[in-house]
């Protein structure tokens, strides 16, 4: 048995033989009256008209039929309005197309029924609809975010700014990226099975583009990593105590920066992913290719190793590297413009000479060096914190709070190569090529109607 239905025409075909072809009518009116009109029980008010068709045709399990319903379809009055518009279509189209064609009439030689507007317009839809439709992967992606971001956040919770403090800032920041390598290897299956559903069946049916396919997959994962976002910022930013750091009149800027920060970082990752599968035939190898590029970025990033102390070879990965700019914005954003104070066993102890306050013993150093005294009137031990600000310790690894928004707009950059990255990759590894290949000259003229004892497939 072969059903197949499009928009408000219904092909029904059992054993080879037709039973119906003709629309179906508002709530399946046309249809229900088809069948009764032939001898078939009326259709229940309450019953599924799909249902009770294929059970009036004895198609449904446990059911028969008396009536030769392939007969009476071929001595309907619907079958002979079927021929007769078919022979319609058939002169007026062969007739229509040299006349009309032109070659500056672009509609005509165009390749897809629909402009691309309205292809990447439904096709969004659907992809959405294909999210939704997917709690699984949507579940297991917020999961991964949310279980992550608390078990930093509360790892370090509230952290100080002690020497040993502000590296546990610096710390949960570099924990945070370790979710990059997860959240790739979650994306690229599902854009494989998308993609070998969409090489399969909807190319070579000319059904869209592969322009609105791939872009389509790229921007469906922009609203759930918007989402992902907030869960991150809600539940690392707050339980670290970063907001503490910043100048009263100042928390809220910084809040938002670092927020869009973290917008940026989960937008570079899912636009990264797509960039990396684009052309690659297995998730597998597209997962090993993601995590590679990622440890390279991340120890390049000039926080593990300065600029300075990098081989010259490798100061290119510094300015190259997008977690250089993201690092230095996300630290920055954290812990700028804020006081350090030394935990006691980070303090230096030690005795001013003879006849010397700390402070005074200590003035010209702090001048050139920084840091601050517990005591400086202290004549008997000193006690020296060798840091007293947290620009003093981002400036040590090269970090400035005033590159932070310019950092942002950086990591943007990143992002839109990527999208262009990947629909390039995609057309050069996975789209067809026609050069060189003759071209099959499209008939103008209907197929004939199928005949008796034809099947149709």
């Amino acid at each position: 048995m072969l059903f197949q239905r499009f928009d408000r025409l219904l092909f029904l075909a059992r054993g080879g033989r037709t039973v119906y072809f003709g629309p179906i009518g508002e709530s399946s009116k046309t249809l229900t009256k088809y069948f009764e009109a032939k001898g078939a029980s009326p259709c229940p008010v309450d019953a599924n008209p799909a249902e009770w068709m294929l059970e009036v045709i004895g198609a449904a399990p446990g059911t028969f039929s008396d009536i030769d319903w392939p007969q009476a379809w071929r001595e309907s009055d619907e079958i002979k309005a079927v021929h007769a518009e078919l022979e319609q279509m058939k002169h007026e189209r062969s007739q229509l197309a040299p006349a009309t064609a032109s070659k500056d009439d672009k509609a005509s030689y165009r390749e897809f029924a629909a402009p691309f507007g309205v292809q990447l317009w439904e096709v969004q839809k659907r992809v959405f609809a294909q999210y939704w439709r997917t709690p699984s992967y949507i579940y297991s992606k917020l999961m991964l975010v949310t279980i992550s971001a608390l078990f930093i956040g509360f790892s370090f919770f509230m952290a100080t700014n002690s020497q040993q403090g502000l590296q546990n800032q610096m710390f949960s920041i570099f924990m945070l990226f370790t979710i990059f390598g997860q959240l790739v290897q979650q994306i690229m299956p599902l854009f494989v099975t998308q993609r070998s559903l969409y090489e399969v069946r909807e190319r070579p049916s000319k059904a869209y583009s592969w322009k609105a396919f791939i872009i389509s997959n790229i921007f469906v994962e922009i609203p759930w990593a918007s989402l992902c976002a907030v869960i991150v910022f809600v539940c690392w930013y707050y339980p670290i105590g970063l907001y503490r750091n910043a100048e009263p009149d100042a928390v809220h800027e910084r809040g938002f920066l670092m927020f869009l920060l973290v917008w940026t970082f989960l937008l570079f990752t899912s636009t990264f992913a797509h960039m990396a599968i684009a052309g690659i035939e297995t998730a597998e190898t597209g997962g090993n290719i993601g995590n590679l590029a990622f440890s390279l970025t991340l120890v390049f990033c000039g926080v593990l190793a300065t600029k300075d102390a990098l081989p010259g070879f490798w100061v290119f990965m510094y300015w190259l590297s997008p977690f250089h700019y993201l690092v230095e914005g996300m630290l920055a954003t954290a812990v700028a413009d804020s006081s350090v104070v030394c935990a006691a066993n980070e303090l230096l102890r030690f005795s001013p000479p003879a006849g010397q306050t700390c402070g005074q013993y200590m003035a010209a150093y702090m001048s050139y060096a920084g840091g601050y005294l517990q005591d400086a009137a202290n004549t008997s031990e000193c006690s020296f914190c060798q840091i007293d600000n947290t620009n003093d310790y981002i400036a040590a690894v090269d970090i400035y709070y005033r590159h932070a928004w310019r950092d942002f707009g950086i990591m943007w950059v990143y992002i839109i190569f990527n999208v262009v990255a990947a629909v390039g990759i995609y057309w050069l590894a996975r789209v067809p090529k026609n050069k060189g290949k003759s071209k099959k000259k499209a008939p103008t003229t209907a197929p004939p109607a199928t005949q008796e004892g034809e099947k149709t497939v």
